[in-house]
C-alpha cells in the first residue's frame, strides 16, 4: 500500500522510526504499533503486493525473517478478528488479486495474454504467495475453488504462470472446476486468441510458443495416461476428459479451415499454423512417456481420416486426380507431415488399414494421406503395396493413389487366391457388389484393366465374374470404348483416353514384331487375337501390319513374319494379295522418281537445293501433307551436303566437340556459304509466315523444328550460320522489318529446342579482348547478342524478345509447365523482364488484365503491329507470369544493374526524368524490399550498396563489347547517384548509432577488400593488371561517393569521435600501391580525403579537436597521406581554405595551420633561407622540402640548399634521400611520368654526398629488418610494394658515392649491400618489377645493375674486411648462406677475403649446425 508521493509503507516506517528513534523501546514495540495502525488503516490485498515487491534478498541486512514475520502476524490478526483460517483468508485474497490483475486491461474479447504492468504485478504477488506457503499460512485447494468463482475466467498466461512457478498446478486447478464444459470452451477459445495474438503481435510470439508447450505436455500427461501412470493420477477424475476434450476441439478447429482454406483469413490460417507446432515431437522430448507420445498421435491421425465422413466413392473415384499431394491443402499436408515424423511409415499404414475396416471414413482425408506418405516417405510405397492386398473391396482406392501404373497394384492385390476376397463366397460377394458400385463413376481405363486382369475367383463362382464384366462391358459401350478394339499390348495403366485403334495397332506389330525376332516364334496374344478377337485382328491388327511399302531384296523381320502368318494361314488370301499388288506398285512409283532424280542432277546444286526448298513450301502449307514433310527434309539435306562438300568422318567428330569460333565484331563469311545460309533462312521466313496464314504455331506440326534439325546436322554449315545470324541480330538488327524479326525470332528459339545437337561458341567480340572469353552455349550467345544501348536497339530487343517468347508460348502451348522450362532460354525471360516494365509503365504495376497466346501470336502476325503493345500483352498473360515465379528465369538485381550500365544515356529510348522514374521503381520499389531468394536486398540498404559496387566494378572489368560508348573508367551517372543516396542514408542512420571505435567496420572498404581476396585470373602478370586495374576503379568509385562517406563517426564515452582506421587499412595495404610517385596518392583521393576529413567533423563537438586528432594519427598509422598533401599542397589548399571559411568561419585547425606553415618554411628556405625550427617527426618537413624543390627550385639550387641545412638535420636529410630514391624508382618504371631518371640520380647522389660529409648513417634505410632500421619504417611503409621491390636497384645506383672512407665508417654497410644485393638477384631471376632501359645514355638497367652490384665485391674484396657488429655476425651469415645458393662464387670471395676474427667466429657458427 502506497503512502503519499509514492512511497511504500515500509519507507514511511522506516522514516518514521527514524526521527523517532526515543518514541519505542524495542522493535517488539515498533511491531506492535504499526500493527494497530494498520487494523484500522490497512487494506490487505495491496499490502500484500506492497511489502512483498520490497523485500530484500536475504543476507542483505538481516530484516528479511522480520518482514516475513510481519506479512504472517498481519494475515493472522485480520484472520482471528474474521474468524476463519489464515490459511483460507491468505488464498481468498491472492485471488482477488488475481481478478484486479486480470481485469487491469479488460477489452471486450478478452486476450489471452497479459501486458507487462500485469505480469509484473503478478510475479510480485506470485513471490508473495510462495513465501505464505513456504510459512505454511496458504490454502492450495480453497485457492483454486476461488478461482472458478471469479466473476470473469482467468487471462491464461495467469494460469500458466501459476502452474510454471509451482504456485498450483494446471491439474490441480481443472480438476477443481465445477463445470467441464464450460473449462473446455473457455480453454479452447483462449488457446485460439493465443495463437492468433502470437501471429499479430511478434513480440508475444517467444511467450507464446513457450506457453503453449508447457500447456500441450499437461494434455498430453493427462489425456493419453498409460497403464503405468494411472496409480498416481487416481485423484484426477476431470482432468483427463478435459484434456482429451481440448486437443479433440482444437484438432476440430483446424479440420473445419481445411475445407475453406482460401476463404479464411490469412491472419487465422497463420494462427492454426503455429497451433500445428504442438504436433513437433521436439516439442516433448523426455516430459511425456513415449507410449502416451504414439498414442496422441495415432489418435491424431485416426480423428482426420474419421472426419466429417459424408464423402461416397463416387466422390472418390471422381476426385482421385485431384486428392494428391500437390493439391491438398498447405494445413493438411503440414499436419501429415508432422504426424509421419512421429510415426513411422508401418505404423501410418497399419492405423490407416485398420480405419478403412472399421470406420467410416473421409475420402478426401484418406486419399490426400496416403498421397503424403508416399512423397515423404519412401518406403511407404513397397509397405502400402502389401499393406492392402488383403484388403477388399475399401483397398482399392489407397493402394492406387499416387500409382503411374494401374494395373500392378489392382493384381497384387486381387489377382491370387491369397487375398481376403479368396476366402469365401461372403468376401468375394462384396468384392464385386463394390466393384459393380463403381462402374458408372469409373474411367474406361480402369474398367479394361477390371476386364483384362480380372480378380482370381474359384472355379464354382465364375457366374460372379461374369456378371460383372457384362456390366463393365455395357458401361464402356456407352462411353464409345468397344472393348473389342482394345489392343493386344495396350498400355492399360496410361490415362489417355485419345489413342485411336490406327496407332494402336502399329504399337501392337512393332511389339509383335520385337517377340518374332527373339523367338522366331508367332507371339501367342496375336494367335490368341486371330481366334477369340477377330474383328480387332481383321479390322486393325492385319492392316497395320500389311502396310504397302518397297520391299527389300533380302526378306527382313516384317517380311519373315508376314510369311509365318501367310503359312500358318493367320492372313487371309485377298488381304495378302492386294498388300503384294501395293508394294509393287510403290516400287514402280519409286524408280520413276529416280529417273526423275537423275534428271535434276544435271542442275547445279544450289539450284537444285532451292528447287526442293520451294517443293518443301507447298508441303508445309498443307496439313494433310505433312506425314510427307520429313522425306522432303531428308532430300533437302541430300541437297545441301552436295552443295557444301562432304566432310569426312574424322572432321565431323573433331567439329562435334570443338567450339565455334565466331569474331562478332566483324563476322567474316565466305560467299558461298553466306548465300547457302541466306536461301535456308529465307525459306524458313517464308514457310513460317506462309504456314502461319492457315494456322497458329501449335497446329504447324513438328515441320519447322525437323528443318532446324536437318540445318544442325551439318557441323559445316553451323559457323557460317552463326555468324550470319550474327551479322542480322547484332549488327543489322534496328534495320530488319517485322517479318524479319518474327522469322527470326521464330528460327532461334528451334535452334535452343535443338541446343543438343549445336556445339559451345566461342566468340570474340574485338581486339579489345585480348583472351576469349569462356565458351558459351547458344542460348548465352543469344543473349549477348541482344545488346540493349541506344534507342534502336532497344526497339529491336523488344520486338525480338517478344516476338520469340510468343512464338515458343504458342508453338509449346500444349507442354506442361516443367517442359516449358525446360525448353525456354532464361535469358530470354531475363531480357523481356528487363525491357517491359523500362518501356511500359502498365508493366510496373499491379496486373489488371490477362490475354491468351492464339491472340498475342495473332497481334505478331498482323500488319498493324505496335510492339510495345504485344510485350505488355505478353507480359500480362497468366502463363508468364507463373515462369517469372521460377527462380531460374528471375533477373535479379545484380543483372538488372549490368544491363543498366550498358545503356548510353545519351542515346537512350527513355529521357532523363523517364530513367530516373524508371531506376526509382526499379530499386526502390522493386529490388530492394524484395527477397534475397529472388534477386533481390531484403530491404537491407547496405546489401544493396554492395550489389551495386561489385556490379559497377564487374562491368567495368568487362571490355568494351560495342567499340564505342562510355570510357571503362566511367562510371554510369544515373546508377552512381542512387549509390550516393543509399550511402548518404546509411550515413545518416549510423550517426544515430553509438558504441566503442571498434565495434563497427566501414561497410564499404569491407566490399572493396572482399572483392580483392579472390584472385582468380590465371598468371601472375595478369593476376597483377587485373588488382592494378581494380585498384584504379575502387578510388574512382570512393571519388565518385560523398567525400564524408570515407570516414565513420563513433562515440567514445560522451564525444563524438572520427575513426578512419578502415581508410587507413585500406589505403596502406592496396591504394598505395596504384601511385605512380610511389609515396604519395593521386590528388583526386588526397582532396576528397580532406574534403570528407572537414564534412565529417561537423558532427563532433569540436571539430578542430577531432581533425587534429585524425591528422596526429596519420603520422603514425598512415604516413602517405601526409606526403600526399605535401606534393599536393599548392593545389590543395585553396580547397580546403575556403570550405573551412563555408563551414566554420573560425582560424584553420592546429594541424592544417600546421601543414600551410611547413609549406611556407619551405618556400622561405629555398627562397631567403631562413631557417626555423623542423617538424617532429621531421620526414613531414623533408617531404614539403622535397615537393617544393621539385616544384620550384632551378637546377643547381638545391646543392645549395642543402649547405643551408643546420646540425640536426640528418633524419631531414635521410628522408630527403627516401624521397628522391623514390622519383629516381618512378621515373625508370614510368620515363613519361614525374621527374626525370637523371636528375633525380643526380640530386640523389648530393644528398648522399652530404650525409657522408656530415658522418650520418644512412645503409638502414634499405634494411628492412632489425631494430637500428625502424626509425625509417614509417618512410618505408608509405612506400608502394612495387618500389619498395626496388629499393635494392636504387641503392646500387648510389655506388659512385660508394667509398673506402664510407664504407670503413658504416658497420652496417656490408649487411645492407649483400641483402640489396641478393634482392636485385631474386629481382632477375624472377623476372618480375624491374624496369628496362627505355633511352640511350641512361645509366644501365638489370642485367648491368646486378653486374655493377657483383663487380662492388669482387674488384674491392677489401669491402669484406669491413667491420661488423658483433650482433650482426648471425645476420651476415644467413645473408652469406643464402647468397651461396644464388651466387656461390662470390659467397666464397666474401668468406674468403674476411678478416680472420670474422671468419674464425663465422667458422665456429658454422660447426654449430
Amino acid at each position: 500500500m502506497a503512502g503519499p508521493g509514492g512511497r511504500t509503507w515500509r519507507d514511511l516506517l522506516a522514516g518514521r522510526a527514524r526521527k523517532r528513534k526515543n518514541a519505542f523501546g524495542s522493535g517488539a514495540e515498533l511491531q506492535e504499533a504499526a500493527l494497530r495502525l494498520l487494523d484500522h488503516h490497512q487494506n490487505l490485498n495491496d499490502l500484500l503486493l506492497e511489502v512483498e515487491d520490497s523485500v530484500k534478498p536475504a543476507g542483505q541486512d538481516g530484516t528479511e525473517h522480520q518482514e516475513e514475520s510481519f506479512i504472517v502476524s498481519v494475515l493472522q490478526e485480520q484472520a482471528s478478528r474474521l474468524g476463519v483460517p489464515t490459511a483460507i483468508l491468505a488464498a481468498r485474497n491472492a485471488v482477488t488479486n488475481i481478478e484486479r490483475i486480470c481485469q487491469a486491461s479488460a477489452s471486450p474479447s478478452q486476450v489471452p495474454l497479459l501486458n507487462l504492468d500485469q505480469r509484473k504485478r503478478l510475479s510480485c504477488l506470485l513471490q508473495t504467495v510462495k513465501d505464505l506457503l513456504a510459512n505454511n499460512v496458504f490454502c492450495r485447494s480453497l485457492f483454486c475453488q476461488e478461482m472458478w468463482k471469479m466473476k470473469e475466467p482467468p487471462v491464461l498466461e495467469a494460469v500458466w504462470h501459476l502452474h510454471r512457478d509451482d504456485v498450483v498446478g494446471l491439474g490441480e486447478l481443472l480438476e477443481s472446476a465445477p463445470a467441464g464444459p464450460a473449462v473446455v470452451e473457455w480453454l479452447c477459445s483462449s488457446l485460439c486468441g493465443l495463437c492468433q495474438r502470437a501471429e499479430e503481435a511478434s513480440e508475444d510470439a517467444e511467450c507464446a510458443g513457450r506457453l503453449l508447450a508447457d500447456l500441450v505436455i499437461v494434455f498430453l500427461q493427462n489425456g493419453f495416461q498409460q497403464t503405468s501412470e494411472l496409480g498416481r493420477k487416481l485423484e484426477f477424475k476431470k482432468v483427463p476428459y478435459i484434456c482429451h476434450a481440448v486437443l479433440q476441439r482444437m484438432l476440430t478447429w483446424v479440420l473445419d479451415a481445411v475445407g475453406k482454406e482460401k476463404q479464411e483469413d490469412v491472419s487465422t490460417l497463420q494462427a492454426m499454423r503455429l497451433w500445428l507446432n504442438v504436433f513437433n515431437v521436439s516439442v516433448y522430448k523426455s516430459a511425456v512417456h513415449p507410449d502416451s507420445l504414439q498414442q496422441f498421435f495415432r489418435h491424431t491421425l485416426t480423428e482426420v481420416l474419421t472426419y466429417n465422413p459424408l464423402l461416397k466413392v463416387s466422390d472418390a473415384i471422381h476426385m482421385q486426380k485431384e486428392w494428391s499431394f500437390t493439391r491438398t491443402c498447405s494445413l493438411l499436408t503440414t499436419l501429415y507431415r508432422k504426424l509421419f515424423v512421429a510415426l513411422s511409415a508401418k505404423d501410418s499404414i497399419c492405423q490407416l488399414q485398420q480405419v478403412l475396416e472399421t470406420r467410416e471414413v473421409n475420402w478426401q482425408h484418406v486419399l490426400s494421406c496416403v498421397s503424403t506418405l508416399v512423397v515423404c516417405q519412401a518406403e511407404a510405397e513397397h509397405l502400402r503395396a502389401n499393406a492392402f492386398q488383403r484388403s477388399a473391396g475399401m483397398g482399392i482406392f489407397p493402394a492406387l493413389q499416387g500409382c503411374n501404373d494401374i494395373s500392378p497394384p489392382f493384381q497384387a492385390s486381387f489377382g491370387n487366391a491369397g487375398g481376403r476376397h479368396g476366402s469365401g463366397k461372403k468376401a468375394l460377394v462384396f468384392l464385386f457388389e463394390f466393384l459393380s458400385e463403381l462402374v458408372p463413376f469409373e474411367a474406361a481405363p480402369y474398367l479394361k484393366v477390371h476386364i483384362m486382369y480380372p480378380p482370381f475367383v474359384p472355379t464354382k463362382h465364375r457366374s460372379i465374374l461374369l456378371e460383372y464384366i457384362t456390366l463393365a462391358k455395357t458401361r464402356l459401350a456407352d462411353l464409345k470404348v468397344a472393348i473389342e478394339d482394345m489392343g493386344l499390348y495396350e498400355d492399360l495403366s496410361s490415362t489417355d483416353e485419345s489413342v485411336q485403334p490406327q496407332g494402336q495397332a502399329l504399337r501392337d506389330v512393332e511389339k509383335a514384331l520385337q517377340i518374332f525376332e527373339n523367338t522366331r516364334k508367332i507371339p501367342t496374344s496375336v494367335i490368341e487375337a486371330s481366334i477369340f478377337r477377330r474383328p480387332y485382328y481383321i479390322s486393325w491388327f492385319l492392316p497395320a501390319l500389311l502396310r504397302p511399302r518397297v520391299l527389300p531384296k533380302t526378306p527382313d523381320v516384317h517380311m519373315a513374319f508376314i510369311d509365318s502368318l501367310k503359312r500358318a494361314d493367320k492372313i487371309p488370301s485377298n488381304l495378302y494379295s492386294t498388300y503384294m499388288q501395293a508394294c509393287c506398285a510403290m516400287k514402280e512409283k519409286m524408280l520413276q522418281d529416280e529417273s526423275k532424280v537423275e534428271t535434276s542432277h544435271s542442275k547445279e546444286p544450289a539450284e537444285q537445293l532451292k528447287a526442293e526448298l520451294a517443293e518443301l513450301r507447298t508441303l508445309i502449307v498443307d496439313p494433310t501433307k505433312y506425314e510427307d514433310v520429313p522425306a522432303q527434309i531428308a532430300v533437302i539435306s541430300d541437297r545441301l551436303a552436295s552443295v557444301l562438300g562432304y566432310s569426312s568422318d574424322e572432321n565431323e567428330a573433331a567439329a562435334l566437340n570443338s567450339p565455334i569460333p565466331v569474331e562478332v565484331s566483324a563476322p567474316g563469311l565466305e560467299p558461298r556459304h553466306q548465300r547457302v545460309v541466306d536461301l535456308l533462312l529465307t525459306s524458313f521466313c517464308q514457310n513460317l509466315i506462309a504456314a502461319s496464314y492457315f494456322n497458329p504455331p501449335d497446329r504447324q506440326g513438328p515441320c519447322l523444328s525437323l528443318f532446324v534439325k536437318m540445318m544442325c546436322g551439318h557441323r559445316n554449315l553451323l559457323p557460317a550460320l552463326l555468324g550470319r545470324l550474327c551479322q542480322l541480330i547484332y549488327h543489322q538488327g534496328p534495320s530488319l522489318n517485322d517479318a524479319h524479326v518474327l522469322g527470326l525470332a521464330a528460327f532461334v528459339i528451334h535452334l535452343s529446342e535443338s541446343k543438343a545437337l549445336i556445339p559451345e561458341v566461342e566468340a570474340s567480340f574485338g581486339i579489345s579482348q585480348p583472351v576469349p572469353e569462356k565458351a558459351l552455349s547458344v542460348s548465352e550467345y543469344w543473349n549477348r547478342l541482344l545488346v540493349c544501348r541506344t534507342e534502336e536497339s532497344f526497339a529491336f530487343c523488344t520486338r525480338f524478345c517478344t516476338a520469340a517468347a510468343s512464338y515458343l508460348m504458342c508453338k509449346f502451348s500444349s507442354y506442361s509447365h516443367e517442359d516449358l522450362c525446360a525448353l525456354l532460354p532464361p535469358s530470354l525471360v531475363k531480357k523481356l523482364q528487363y525491357l517491359v516494365p523500362r518501356l511500359c509503365l502498365e508493366a510496373r504495376g499491379i496486373l489488371c488484365e490477362e490475354a491468351k497466346t492464339d491472340l498475342i501470336w495473332s497481334s505478331l502476325t498482323c500488319p498493324s503491329l505496335n510492339y510495345r503493345r504485344a510485350s505488355l500483352s505478353l507480359w500480362r498473360q497468366a502463363r508468364f507470369q507463373e515462369l517469372l515465379k521460377e527462380k531460374a528465369f528471375q533477373l535479379s538485381f545484380r543483372e538488372w544493374l549490368l544491363l543498366e550500365l550498358e545503356v548510353y544515356p545519351e542515346k537512350d529510348i527513355l529521357s532523363a526524368s523517364e530513367r530516373q522514374d524508371f531506376h526509382y521503381w526499379a530499386i526502390y520499389q522493386w529490388y530492394l524490399p524484395a527477397p534475397s531468394a529472388s534477386g533481390g536486398c531484403d530491404g537491407q540498404l547496405e546489401k544493396a550498396c554492395a550489389i551495386i559496387i561489385n556490379t559497377i566494378l564487374d562491368s567495368s572489368q568487362r571490355l568494351d563489347l560495342g567499340g564505342c560508348g562510355q570510357s571503362k573508367m566511367s562510371v554510369n551517372p544515373d546508377i552512381l547517384c542512387k549509390l550516393q543516396e543509399m550511402v548518404l542514408e546509411l550515413g545518416c542512420r549510423r550517426k544515430l548509432l553509438s558504441g566503442c571505435l571498434d565495434a563497427q567496420r566501414h561497410f564499404l572498404f569491407e566490399i572493396l577488400q572482399e572483392r580483392l581476396k579472390d584472385g582468380k585470373h590465371g598468371s601472375a602478370l595478369g593476376e597483377q593488371l587485373w588488382r592494378q586495374q581494380e585498384l584504379l576503379l575502387h578510388r574512382r568509385i570512393l571519388v565518385g561517393l560523398p567525400a564524408s562517406a570515407l570516414i565513420m563517426t563513433c562515440q567514445k564515452g560522451k564525444k563524438t569521435m572520427l575513426d578512419c582506421e578502415d581508410f587507413f587499412h585500406f589505403v596502406n595495404s592496396e591504394l598505395k600501391n596504384v601511385c605512380s610517385r610511389g609515396y604519395a596518392l593521386s590528388y583526386d583521393i588526397t582532396a576528397h580525403f580532406f574534403r570528407g576529413l572537414l564534412n565529417a567533423s561537423l558532427d563532433c563537438e569540436e571539430s578542430a579537436e577531432g581533425i587534429n586528432g585524425v591528422l596526429t594519427a596519420c603520422q603514425t598509422k598512415c604516413p602517405i597521406v601526409l606526403f600526399s598533401a605535401a606534393l599536393w599542397w599548392p593545389r590543395l589548399e585553396p580547397v580546403l581554405c575556403s570550405q573551412w571559411k563555408r563551414l566554420f568561419g573560425a582560424p584553420l585547425a592546429e594541424e592544417l595551420e600546421r601543414l600551410r606553415g611547413w609549406q611556407s618554411w619551405a618556400t622561405s628556405f629555398l627562397s631567403s633561407g631562413v631557417v626555423l625550427p623542423l617538424s617532429d617527426p621531421p620526414w613531414i618537413s623533408a617531404a614539403f622540402l622535397h615537393c617544393t624543390i621539385e616544384q620550384q627550385s632551378p637546377h643547381g639550387r638545391e646543392k645549395h640548399a642543402l649547405k643551408r641545412l643546420g646540425t640536426d638535420t640528418e633524419q631531414l636529410l635521410v628522408s630527403l634521400l627516401f624521397f628522391s630514391l623514390m622519383d629516381l624508382i618512378s621515373a625508370k618504371i614510368a620515363p613519361k611520368e614525374g621527374v626525370d631518371s637523371q636528375t633525380a640520380l643526380e640530386w640523389s647522389l648530393e644528398i648522399l654526398q652530404c650525409l657522408e660529409e656530415r658522418g650520418t648513417s644512412w645503409p638502414l634505410l634499405f634494411h628492412a629488418g632489425g631494430e637500428d632500421s625502424q626509425k625509417y619504417g614509417v618512410l618505408r611503409s608509405a612506400a608502394s610494394d612495387h618500389h619498395t621491390r626496388l629499393l635494392p636497384l636504387a641503392f646500387y645506383s648510389l655506388s659512385p658515392r660508394f667509398h673506402r672512407e664510407l664504407l670503413a665508417r658504416e658497420q652496417t654497410f656490408l649487411c645492407v649491400a649483400l641483402d640489396s644485393y641478393i634482392q636485385l638477384l631474386r629481382l632477375f631471376v624472377e623476372g618480375k618489377d624491374l624496369p628496362q632501359c627505355h633511352r640511350a645514355g641512361q645509366r644501365p638497367d638489370p642485367p648491368e645493375h646486378v653486374s655493377e652490384a657483383r663487380s662492388l665485391f669482387l674488384t674491392h674484396p677489401s669491402c669484406s674486411h669491413l667491420p661488423v657488429q658483433s650482433r650482426g655476425v648471425g645476420l651476415l651469415l644467413q645473408l652469406l648462406a643464402t647468397c651461396e645458393e644464388l651466387d656461390p662464387e662470390l659467397a666464397a670471395t666474401l668468406l674468403r677475403f674476411s678478416r680472420p676474427g670474422v671468419a674464425m667466429e663465422l667458422d665456429e657458427e658454422l660447426l654449430l649446425f
